[in-house]
C-alpha cells in the first residue's frame, strides 16, 4: 500500500463528512456571522457580555464595537474567580465543565482556558473529519491498525472542584473516547487502559509491547507531536532486550505494575519466540536507518505535527522512516478546534490548515512587519500571502481572545481560507508542548547570575538554542562569563557551580517546561555551554557582514540558523548540565491566592 498522489473518489461512508466540509467552506461569511449570533444570544446575561452593554445585539458591528480584543492576563481575574469557585454566569451561560491548560504561561504556570461539555461533541466533529479527509489520499486504511501513542498528563482541582487538565487529557478521559463505536478505519494497536496509564514509562511500554505484537497489522504510526515519536523511538532503543524478553516468554515484566495494563494487556501478550529473535536483531544492528519500516514494514504513512517547532525534527523522523510522508491532519489548541488539512499528505513545508467557520468566530489581526496595529479582520476577508494573528470568540466563554499564534494566508478553498502555521508569538525555546518566551529565559539567567556573582563571576552575554539532536531534545544556553576582579580562576565557578546553574535556571523555568521534565521526561537535563571571550562580539561581527545593522544589532536571544551554531560550539570552553531535576508537582502554585 502506498500514499496516492491523487485524490480518491470518496468511499460511501466518507460522502457525508465530505459534503459537510463543502457546505461550511461555500459559505464561510454567513456560517460566522450565524456562529457570532448563537454565542452572542445564548450567552447575552452573562457578565462579561452585560459589561459591555450589547443590549441584545448579536450582529459584528455592534459586537466588535464593543467588545475588546483581549488577551489572558485581561481576563484573569474572571478566569479566577470561577477557578476559586464562582459558579455565576461571568463568561458563559452554561456551566463551565472544566479547565483545559494551555501549554502557554501565564506568571509561570499554564494558563486556565475554560470550557462546557458541548466542546467535546464540537471537538469529536472534528475528529471525525480526519479520516474522510485520509481515505481521499490512502486507500486501504481500513484493512489495518494505526500504532499510535498517546498519554494523558496529570490533572488537578482548582478550589472552586473543577478539573483542570490538558485538551487531550480531557479527550481521552472521555465517553467520546473510551466508548467510541467501531470503526474499521480508526483501529488502534493500543489498549484504552495503556492510554489512561498515568505513569508515562508504563503507558510506553505497553503501547510499545502492542505495536510490536501487530507490527503486521501497522499501516501507520503516530504521535500528537514529532518529539512524541521519537521519544518512542528512543523508548525501543532503550528498552528493546525487556521488551524481546517479555515477547519470548509471554509474560509482563515487573514494569507494568497497574492491575488495568496488566489485565488488558492479557489480549496481546502471547510466546512468539520468532518475533522476539527478530526485533532483537533488529534493534540490535549498528544503523537505525529506518527502523520503523523494518520493525512495521507495512507503514504508509507518520502521523505527527511537523509544523512550528516541531519542524525542526524532520530529518531525524526521514532518519528513522525511509522518508515516509509525515501528514499534519488538523489545527486545535486548548482554546479552540480550528480547522483541518485537506492535504494531509503533503510536504511538511506546504502544510496548510483549511479553518471550520463553524467551530468559533475568527477575527486576524493584521500583522505589519511583524508587529500589530490595524484592527481585526474577519475570517472571509483576510488576503492572501499577509500574516496575521489569530483571535477567537468561542462557545465556553473566550470573546476576542488573541491567541498567541502567527497565521499566513497560503490559499482557499471555496471561500474559505487555508493557513499556513508560522510561529506562536514571542516564544524563543521550544522542545516538546514548552513554550519559554524572552523575559522567561532571562528571568533564568539572572538566577544563574546571582549563583555566580558569589564567585567573582558575571554574565558578559548569552543565547540559547534548542538542542535535538538527541532524544529527549533539551536547551543549551551559551554563556561568555568574565571575572569581576582579578582574573584568578581560582576564585571562580567550579564545575559544580556552573552544574548547580543550570539547575537554579531551570527551576525559573515555567510549569510545562518542569513538567516535560519531571513527569513527562519529554525534555532532557538543561545545558550551559561556556563560550571563550570575545565570542559575542565574533558572532556581531558575523551577522554585520551579512548586512546587519551596526547601530541596530541586538544578541539574539534564541538562535537556530547553523552556521552560527556551528561557530559557538567551536568556542566552547566547558559544558555542564543539571545535576538534578527541578521541582514540580501538578498542584497549580499559590491555589490560596486565586481571588
Amino acid at each position: 500500500m502506498t500514499v496516492d498522489t491523487g485524490v480518491q473518489s470518496p468511499a460511501p461512508a466518507d460522502v457525508k463528512a465530505l459534503q459537510f466540509i463543502e457546505e461550511v467552506t461555500m459559505n464561510c461569511d454567513a456560517v460566522q456571522e450565524n456562529v457570532l449570533a448563537e454565542i452572542l444570544s445564548r450567552n447575552a446575561e452573562t457578565e462579561y457580555l452585560k459589561r459591555y452593554c450589547l443590549h441584545g445585539n448579536i450582529d459584528r458591528n455592534t459586537f466588535k464595537s464593543k467588545v475588546p480584543v483581549v488577551t489572558y492576563d485581561d481576563i484573569s481575574p474572571e478566569i479566577q474567580r470561577i477557578a476559586n469557585g464562582d459558579f455565576s454566569p461571568i463568561l458563559s451561560s452554561q456551566p463551565i465543565s472544566e479547565f483545559l491548560t494551555s501549554s502557554g504561561t501565564s506568571a509561570g504556570e499554564r494558563k486556565l482556558m475554560p470550557t462546557i461539555q458541548e466542546e467535546l461533541d464540537r471537538r469529536q466533529l472534528l475528529y471525525s473529519l480526519l479520516m474522510p479527509i485520509m481515505n481521499r489520499y490512502v486507500p486501504g486504511l481500513d484493512k489495518g491498525k494505526g500504532l499510535y501513542f498517546l498519554f494523558i498528563k496529570a490533572e488537578t482541582k482548582t478550589p472552586g472542584g473543577l478539573v483542570a487538565r490538558p485538551v487531550l487529557t480531557s479527550y481521552y478521559k472521555s465517553d467520546h473516547f473510551k466508548k467510541r463505536p467501531y470503526d474499521p478505519y480508526n483501529v488502534i494497536t493500543s489498549p484504552n487502559e495503556a492510554i489512561l496509564c498515568s505513569d508515562s514509562d508504563q503507558s510506553m511500554y505497553a503501547q510499545m509491547l502492542s505495536g510490536l505484537y501487530q507490527r503486521q497489522e501497522v499501516l501507520r504510526v503516530g504521535a500528537v507531536f514529532a518529539s512524541g515519536l521519537l521519544r518512542a523511538i528512543k523508548f525501543l532503543h532503550v528498552n528493546y532486550p525487556k521488551l524481546c524478553h517479555d515477547i519470548a516468554a509471554g509474560s509482563l515484566g515487573p514494569m507494568i505494575t497497574d492491575p488495568s495494563v496488566r489485565t488488558s494487556m492479557t489480549r496481546i501478550v502471547r510466546p512468539d519466540p520468532e518475533l522476539a529473535r527478530f526485533i532483537h536483531d533488529e534493534c540490535s544492528k549498528e544503523s537505525w536507518e529506518g527502523i520503523i519500516t523494518r520493525i512495521w514494514p507495512n507503514t504508509v504513512y507518520l502521523d505527527v505535527i511537523v509544523t512550528g517547532a516541531m519542524a525542526q525534527y524532520i530529518p531525524t523522523l526521514d532518519f528513522y522512516s525511509g522518508g515516509l510522508p509525515k501528514a499534519c491532519t488538523m489545527y486545535a489548541s486548548s482554546e479552540c478546534y480550528f480547522g483541518v488539512n485537506l492535504r494531509p499528505v503533503c510536504k511538511p513545508a506546504e502544510v496548510s490548515y483549511t479553518i471550520m467557520p463553524n467551530m468559533a468566530y475568527f477575527e486576524f489581526i493584521p500583522l505589519i512587519h511583524g508587529s500589530t496595529g490595524s484592527p481585526p479582520v474577519d475570517l472571509a476577508d483576510v488576503e492572501m500571502d499577509r500574516e496575521y494573528e489569530l483571535v477567537v470568540t468561542t462557545y465556553s466563554g473566550l470573546y476576542r481572545y488573541r491567541v498567541g499564534d502567527v497565521l499566513r494566508v497560503t490559499g482557499f478553498h471555496n471561500s474559505a481560507p487555508e493557513f499556513r502555521f508560522v510561529r506562536r508569538k514571542n516564544v524563543l525555546l521550544s522542545i516538546d508542548s514548552d513554550k519559554t518566551d524572552e523575559a522567561e529565559l532571562q528571568k533564568a539567567v539572572d538566577s544563574a547570575s546571582i549563583l555566580l556573582k558569589g564567585f567573582n563571576t558575571r554574565i558578559v552575554e548569552y543565547t540559547s538554542y534548542a538542542d535535538t539532536k538527541v532524544i529527549p531534545g533539551h536547551y543549551v544556553i551559551y554563556l561568555e562569563l568574565e571575572m569581576m576582579v582579578n582574573n584568578d580562576p581560582a576564585r571562580g565557578p567550579t564545575r559544580e557551580v556552573l552544574d548547580q546553574c543550570c539547575l537554579a535556571m531551570e527551576e525559573e523555568l515555567n510549569s510545562v517546561y518542569r513538567q516535560g521534565r519531571v513527569a513527562d521526561k519529554s525534555i532532557g537535563p538543561l545545558e550551559i555551554r561556556v563560550v571563550k571571550n570575545g565570542t559575542f562580539e565574533e558572532l556581531m561581527d558575523y551577522a554585520i557582514s551579512r548586512g546587519a545593522s551596526f547601530n541596530q544589532y541586538k544578541v539574539p536571544r534564541c538562535v537556530n540558523f547553523m552556521p552560527i551554531v556551528d561557530m559557538l560550539n567551536s568556542r566552547v570552553i566547558s559544558n555542564h548540565h543539571s545535576p538534578a531535576l527541578p521541582q514540580w508537582t501538578p498542584d497549580r502554585k499559590g491555589h490560596a491566592g486565586l481571588r
